[in-house]
């Protein structure tokens, strides 16, 4: 009996395990999911900044280019990097000096844009102003070269940074720290700075401040890495944006020169309204819906 039961469930079991070989998911089987990473708009451009050379070449150009036109503009008395908008006084018979934007202009604070990307979590007035403390940020590529130049032909380095007057005395050490010359503290003019003759709604617009610097000096180059660094953009939409390169896109590579930041900037604002009450979710369908892409 047990022979006969085995013989005849044999095709059977072979049948079975030939199906079982070729088995296959049903056509309407879910698929497995996968795991997902939530978005952050600033993986790649704080990454591009940290690791990529092509980066830190862009940036390199960018002051080695500026040093060689230093005495072009030394040797021509009507060289001024002020707009007349700003310009409150003669620069004629002043000294020279260059204005410079501190944040991913000469001072590189990467770390602490990787440090948001890690912790997952978004820019803070607390957090910036811990990391500012810990006085950690370094040169910018090429920024030394230049700056050696410039004290070598008697140019003053003056700093305009929305970086608060609080600030002040953690940014000059953390200046001189990463070899930077500070010829003092009149020549960081941080966000705050009270300028005798002029305001603004903004307490962020450098406007007053350049003026300020004007008064002092005769202002060869701008150095920033937003428009915003070289003369007010008012309002900050990509009308005016567009407006500002329309009338002034020439001084750029000869009076104004632009490091690369894709990691912030007033750029982006602009695309979203300023509105940052928006969600990162509303912000990002706005920057989609700015997006041009191919017909």
């Amino acid at each position: 009996m047990r022979n006969r039961l085995l013989s005849s469930a044999l095709p059977l079991a072979l049948l079975l395990a030939a199906l079982a070989g070729c088995r296959h998911a049903p056509v309407d089987a879910p698929a497995p999911a996968a795991a997902t990473t939530p978005a952050d708009d600033n993986l790649n451009a704080v990454l591009w900044m940290q690791a990529s050379s092509e980066y830190r070449a862009a940036a390199a150009q960018t002051w080695r280019a500026a040093a060689a036109r230093l005495d072009a503009a030394l040797a021509d008395p009507g060289w001024d990097a002020l707009v007349p908008a700003e310009r409150g006084n003669p620069a004629t018979g002043l000294p020279p000096a260059v204005i410079v934007d501190v944040d991913e202009t000469v001072l590189d604070n990467s770390p602490y844009q990787a440090r948001l990307v890690a912790d997952g979590v978004e820019y803070a007035s607390a957090s910036w102003a811990a990391w500012v403390d810990e006085r950690r940020a370094t040169p910018v590529p090429g920024v030394l070269e230049f700056a050696r130049a410039a004290q070598a032909r008697g140019v003053t380095i003056v700093y305009i940074s929305n970086r608060t007057e609080a600030m002040q005395d953690a940014t000059i050490a953390n200046l001189r720290a990463a070899g930077l010359p500070v010829a003092g503290e009149a020549v960081f003019l941080g966000k705050g700075t009270v300028v005798e003759g002029c305001t603004s709604a903004d307490s962020g617009d450098k406007a007053c401040r350049r003026r300020l610097a004007g008064r002092d000096y005769r202002v060869l180059m701008q150095f920033g890495d937003q428009l915003g660094d070289f003369m007010a953009v008012e309002p900050n939409t990509p009308a005016a944006r567009a407006a500002l390169m329309a009338t002034h896109g020439g001084w750029f590579g000869e009076r104004w020169w632009m490091l690369p930041n894709p990691s912030y900037g007033d750029w982006q604002p602009a695309l979203f309204g300023n509105d940052w009450r928006l969600s990162p979710v509303q912000r990002r369908e706005a920057k989609h819906g700015a997006l041009e892409p191919a017909q």
